[in-house]
């Protein structure tokens, strides 16, 4: 039998990069909010693994029975793509190497359906 497979998108929506600079805005003064999104806009999508993502990052994923986190998978399922997960490199060494700005309920969505598929992600640099 074949592992069940979520569908993604290769580029975000225009919301994904407001609920990116929403959740930035928390923690980067307004000036850097805006530089940072308009880097994840260039970034490249490129595909990475939600198990090592999930270790740079340093967040812990939700269960798989998270309301959110089903819902995404159900969303793939009815044939919608989901966005790629934004993200904003650190520095090694600091608190957090890599931010998930937006889409952490997809990113563990990805991780339960299949921790060896890798999902497309937008990463662009802090500075």
């Amino acid at each position: 039998m074949a592992k069940a497979r979520l569908r993604w998108r290769k580029q975000p929506d225009q919301d994904e990069y407001g609920a990116a600079a929403e959740y930035l805005s928390l923690v980067l003064p307004a000036a850097e909010v805006k530089a940072v999104v308009a880097r994840l806009r260039r970034a490249t999508t490129t595909p990475h693994k939600p198990k090592d993502l999930e270790r740079a990052s340093g967040e812990k994923l939700l269960p798989a029975d998270d309301p959110e986190v089903k819902a995404e998978i159900k969303k793939s399922g009815k044939g919608k793509g989901l966005a790629p997960v934004l993200m904003v490199r650190g520095h090694l060494g600091e608190d957090r190497a890599l931010v998930i700005a937006d889409g952490y309920h997809r990113l563990c969505a990805g991780y339960h359906v299949d921790p060896e598929a890798e999902i497309p992600c937008r990463i662009a640099d802090l500075a």
